[in-house]
């Protein structure tokens, strides 16, 4: 109970604990359960929704369309005739199924390029977060320079480098630059310095457990989340890397889809050339599925990462 208080003509009161009440109960109604409504920002919000899936409307609605409907439409509607699984066909065997080819090829540079990348990116960052040699400093100042440095900027010396090497119009001269990821490098560094307590390495260690296993059994599942996210990074990276194959690759055998759908594409500007936009269309849709599908099989892992340190026992 609290104590009385006197003013200055001696009249008792008490503290104003009960006066406050009512503003603490009002603070607790917007809670988890309860959220705050705000009329501002679900107008912003429903505006980004639409910004952001206006392009994948227009794509999956012309996907429907064939080629004399694409022009005689209007893009965000359906035409008269639903030719959806007649595109996907056509695509799929088109001047000799070369968009299987093309698929096939973009898969070998996302899972070889992409998860090396990854790879590499885990065991620098924990070797940089979680062991103290001389030089870090300097690495760590090298890392945030290679991040800043624009991928166009490298092109022109990687093309001269892996000509002088006789690697280019190979799928190595995509594969190779696709392994070194700095941002990776560096995100997978501050994940697992805050991710990793190094009492529990420390733990490990006097149990007899090597560095090999104590990275294994121990950090690799802490890291989880991160490596989940960095995968996602470099592999969006690799399937719409477009610049790097441009300038390294001149056989269309070995284009990924990004080359191989812009030759489509300018087929129709060449002499003689048939304008196939219904397949290019239809092709861009099918090659964003395997990335939608990648995020929704994947996104467990951040989230179970997100709520694993909220709560403390």
């Amino acid at each position: 109970m609290s104590a009385p208080s006197f003013t200055a003509d001696q009249t008792p009161r008490r503290t104003t604990h009960r006066a406050s009440a009512p503003r603490r109960a009002a603070r607790r109604q917007h809670s988890v359960a309860r959220p705050r409504r705000s009329t501002v920002l679900t107008i912003l919000m429903g505006l980004t929704a639409v910004y952001a899936l206006m392009p994948l409307a227009w794509l999956v609605i012309n996907a429907t369309k064939t080629q004399k409907g694409l022009l005689d439409s209007f893009g965000l509607w359906f035409s008269g005739d639903f030719a959806l699984w007649d595109n996907i066909s056509q695509t799929l065997t088109y001047d000799d199924g070369i968009f299987v080819r093309w698929f096939l090829n973009t898969l070998l540079y996302v899972v070889v390029g992409a998860g090396g990348a990854t790879f590499l990116a885990v065991l620098g960052g924990y070797g940089l977060a979680k062991f103290d040699f001389a030089g870090k400093r300097a690495v760590f100042a090298t890392v945030i320079g290679a991040v800043a440095v624009p991928a166009t900027a490298l092109a022109v010396p990687t093309f001269l480098m892996f000509s002088k090497m006789g690697l280019t119009n190979t799928p190595w001269a995509v594969i190779i630059p696709s392994l070194i990821s700095p941002f990776g490098l560096y995100l997978m560094w501050v994940f697992a310095a805050e991710a990793i307590p190094t009492e529990l390495l420390e733990a490990a260690r006097v149990d007899g457990s090597g560095e090999l296993r104590t990275f294994f059994q121990v950090a690799l599942p802490l890291l989880t989340p991160g490596i989940v996210t960095v995968l996602l990074f470099t592999m969006v990276q690799t399937w719409n890397n477009y610049f790097l194959p441009l300038i390294m690759i001149k056989d269309p055998d070995w284009y990924p889809l990004t080359l191989g759908l812009n030759a489509w594409n300018q087929q129709a500007s060449t002499a003689g050339g048939q304008p196939v936009f219904n397949l290019v269309i239809t092709g861009s849709l099918l090659t964003i599925v395997p990335l939608i599908a990648a995020f929704l099989l994947l996104q467990r892992y951040w989230q179970s990462g997100l709520a694993a340190g909220s709560v403390k026992g």
